[in-house]
Order: C-alpha cells, then structure tokens, then sequence
C-alpha cells in the first residue's frame, strides 16, 4: 500500500465529523428512519379507505348444456351449446363511515409519533457520539499521563541508583523507585487496551477508520456557570419540546382514535354504489340474450348485533388508552428527574473544575518541592513518587471532569429538544487539531 493509500484509510476528526458519519453509518439511525418511512405510509392507505373504489370484472364460458324432457309421451335429450359472459364496471364511494374517518386520524398520530421517535433516535446519537469520543479523549489522555509518569519514574530510578551508588541513598529508595516503575508498566499496558477499545466503539458508531482525534484546547474551555434557579426552566422547555414526550403524546392521540374507532362499529355505515353491467346468455333460460344494465343508489349497512364484539373493543381501546397516558407521565415525571441530574452536573462541574485546575496547581507544585527537597536530602524517594502519582490522578481528574461537563451540556441539550447541531457545535468549538 502506498503512502496515498494509507493516509485516506484514516481520518482525523472532530466531534461534529463524528456525528455526521454516525447519521450516515449507524445502524440504529437508519433502521428508525426506515421505520419513519414505513409508517408514513398508513396515510395514504387510510385516506384510500375514503376514495372511490373502482372494479371492472369480465368473464367468458363456454356452455355444453344436455337437457332431458319429454315430448309426446316419449324421452326427448337436447344438446345445446353455446358461449356465455358478462362484464361490469362497478364504482363504491364512501359517504359515511365513522370508523375509516376515526382510521385517518389515528394514521397521522402515528406518523407523528415515527417522526419523533426518529428525532429522539437522532437526539440520542448525540449522546451516545459524545460519550464515546470523550471517552476515547479520556483514553487516550491516560496513556499520555501514564508514559509521562513512566519518563519520571525511570529518571527517579536512575537518581535512586546513581544515590545509592555513591553512598548518599539506600537500597530501599532503588527499590521504591523499581516497584514504581514496574506498576506504571503494567498500568501503562491498561490504559492502552482502554484506548484501544475506546477508539474501536467510536469507529463502530462513525463507521469510518479513526485517525487522530481532535483533542481539548483548555485554553478554549471555559465553562458556563449556571444558576440553580435556571433548572425550572430547563424542564418546562423539556416538557414542551421533548422529542420523547412529542412521541407520547402522539401515542394517547392515536389510542384515543383508537377508542373512535372501536366505537363506530354501533355505528352505520353508507355508500354510493354505481353498476354497470353487460351480460349474454347469463341463464339456460336467457341463451342467446344480451342484457345491458345500468344502476345508481345508496347502500346503507346497519349493525344490530355482533356477539359484544364491540363492546369488547370498546372497552379494550379505553384500557390502552389509559395505559398511554400513564405511560406518558411517567415518562414526563423521569424527564424531569434527568433534566435535573445533568443541570447539576453542569452546575457543579464548573466548580469542580476550578477546584481540580487548583489542585493540579498545588500537585505541581509540590513535585517540584519533593525534588528540591530530595536533593537537599530532606526529603525520601518515596516522597517524590507519591508527589509524582498524585500529580498525574489531579491531571487525570481535571481531564474526566471536563469531559463530564462537556458531555452534560450535550446530554441537557438532547434531553430539552434543542437544535441538536448547536449543541454539537458548542461542544465542538472547545476542540482543535
């Protein structure tokens, strides 16, 4: 493979390319947008129910007619044969049927509900791309914190040995600093196993090899403080635009003309009925005759008793409704119990981060303290590895802090209904190549 070749099998990208090939290659996304497409195909075939119905039948037969009688007294066999056939065009047009009208209702209900099921589908992929590609960041952060606490600790070791060699440290320093070392090894072969894995779920959703990841400009990140008031509002605006409960509520208005439905079975129905018909030697009695008939009128059917078969459905519609709208509840009441969890994950992430940027401060800090310290001979190599260790868990902690609120933001975002593609962008713009 050349060098052309090899660079096009991968792709270095953002967050917002990622979710751009996850709409195209993810598998859930285009089995609900196939599912959307199968359901907007009930209104048509409800509003057919309401359109003219149009049949033409033809027929043609050949008749071998054998006929014994008698005549004079005597046994008399005729033999007789002969074509016969008909043809006619036939119109129906429903005039009232309460059950066809309560179908096209509960047909648009269902598109509407496959709209926003396909819409909450996608709001979710936001979610799910977003946690994937910070986990993948995360990964790949902790393979680079741990091969830079493998670079001090073999330095430490190297000090150690150098020490004890000339008399000014003990065995026991080499042998902290070995142990160390030989952990952040093994941790080290870890953390590239999560990468790896990371890396591979997020080539799944995007379908597409992974290169490089654009990464967090810390530079670019800062976090916006949220007021714990605000939370009322981040719910209502849930409540109101929630692709999730848009579906729901689509589901009730569909069980209720389900109700519509079921309950037009007591009652009538009618139809114009328009005939014409062209018949030749129809009957033994009618050979050789042609008939042409033409007929106009209203057909009205009116149901007197089916057994309590409606009365079943009724009362079964009516149940299933109920079951809709509790359904519906209880999906607005958890809504809002999540809407609250991210709000204060945002409202606190902010001052987590400012106490974890200070706590990596003091963690530099202190490294540097032990290392003077150490070779002022003040200080132990024990010390300096445990400021070492507590310097990279304060740089990792930052770094998962901040992709919890990044991810958060986007997770508040898909929950409330907003623009899906702002939220990515907002999200994007704090990573750069």
């Amino acid at each position: 493979m050349g060098l052309g070749s090899l660079a096009s099998s991968v792709w270095a990208l953002d967050l917002q390319q990622s979710y751009d090939a996850a709409l195209r290659n993810d598998a859930t996304i285009r089995a609900a947008r196939a599912q959307a497409d199968a359901s907007r195909e009930r209104l048509p075939q409800a509003r057919a129910q309401l359109l003219p119905n149009i049949s033409v039948n033809a027929s043609r037969n050949y008749n071998d007619l054998t006929t014994d009688t008698m005549s004079a007294g005597r046994p008399l066999t005729l033999e007789n044969e002969y074509y016969s056939g008909s043809k006619s065009l036939s119109v129906r047009q429903a005039l009232y049927r309460p059950a066809q009208f309560a179908a096209l209702e509960q047909a648009k209900a269902l598109i509407a509900d496959a709209d926003a099921v396909l819409e909450y589908t996608e709001q979710s992929l936001v979610v799910r791309v977003g946690e994937a590609y910070f986990n993948a960041l995360l990964a790949t952060d902790q393979v680079s914190l741990i091969a830079a606490q493998k670079v001090s600790y073999s330095e430490q070791l190297k000090a150690a040995i150098k020490g004890f060699e000339a008399g000014t440290g003990t065995r026991t320093d080499v042998d902290e600093a070995q142990a160390r070392l030989d952990m952040t090894v093994a941790q080290e072969l870890e953390a590239l196993q999560n990468r790896d894995l990371a890396r591979r779920r997020l080539e799944v959703l995007t379908g597409e090899p992974l290169g490089e990841l654009a990464r967090l400009n810390p530079d670019l990140f800062q976090p916006e403080a949220l007021k714990s008031h605000e939370v009322h509002d981040w719910i209502l605006r849930a409540e109101g635009a929630s692709p999730e409960l848009q579906a729901l509520r689509a589901q009730v208005a569909a069980a209720q003309a389900e109700i519509d439905k079921a309950q037009a079975g007591h009652k009538p129905t009618l139809d114009a009925v328009a005939q014409w018909s062209k018949t030749s030697s129809d009957s033994v009695t009618s050979i050789n005759s042609r008939y042409d008939q033409k007929s106009v009128g209203l057909q009205l059917t009116v149901p007197l008793y089916s057994g309590g078969y409606v009365n079943s459905t009724v009362r079964q519609a009516v149940a299933a409704h109920s079951q809709a709208q509790e359904r519906l509840e209880a999906a607005r009441l958890d809504l809002g119990v999540r809407v609250h969890e991210q709000f204060r994950i945002l409202a606190e992430g902010v001052l987590k981060i400012s106490a974890l940027e200070q706590s990596v401060r003091s963690a530099e800090q202190a490294v540097i303290s032990n290392r003077k310290s150490f070779a002022a001979g003040s200080r132990t190599t024990l010390d300096v590895l445990n400021a070492e260790q507590q310097r990279t868990l304060a740089l990792r902690d930052l770094a998962q802090a901040r992709y919890n609120y990044l991810l958060a933001q986007v997770h508040l975002h898909s929950l409330a209904g907003n623009d899906r593609w702002a939220s990515i962008t907002q999200a994007n713009a704090y990573l750069v190549p």
